[in-house]
């Protein structure tokens, strides 16, 4: 993966930004899982988050259901109003810590950066 600059990855999927991008702040995050790759804004990566968080609080697999860990009845809007993702409680934990571990490799480019630059 040497040509890609690389900001996370776990068990679920991948997270990268193409280095041939324009400069950093009109970058895409290529989000890469399953079969599925999303090119998202940070805003849009953090609008996606929020809608992982609000599926683990708002659905829960049913209680007596023996394939309540496979089963993909979690439903998860992605920052595109057309697209959503159903999802197993797995996959959404996995998910869940894909966009939170990019947002936080983001944010510390962005913090070396700064302390670089002065």
């Amino acid at each position: 993966m040497t040509d890609v600059n690389l900001l996370y990855v776990n068990s679920f999927g991948i997270a990268f930004v193409w280095p041939t991008a324009p400069n950093y702040t009109t970058k895409k995050i290529q989000l890469v899982f399953r079969d599925t790759g999303l090119m998202l804004s940070k805003e849009e990566l953090w609008q996606f988050l929020k809608n992982i968080q609000h599926a683990k609080r708002s659905s829960s697999p049913c209680a007596d259901c023996s394939a309540k860990h496979s089963c993909k009845a979690l439903l998860v809007d992605s920052p595109f109003t057309q697209v959503s993702f159903a999802m197993n409680v797995e996959e959404l934990k996995a998910m869940n810590d894909l966009v939170k571990g990019t947002l936080f490799h983001l944010d510390l480019e962005n913090l070396l950066d700064d302390l670089f630059r002065n």
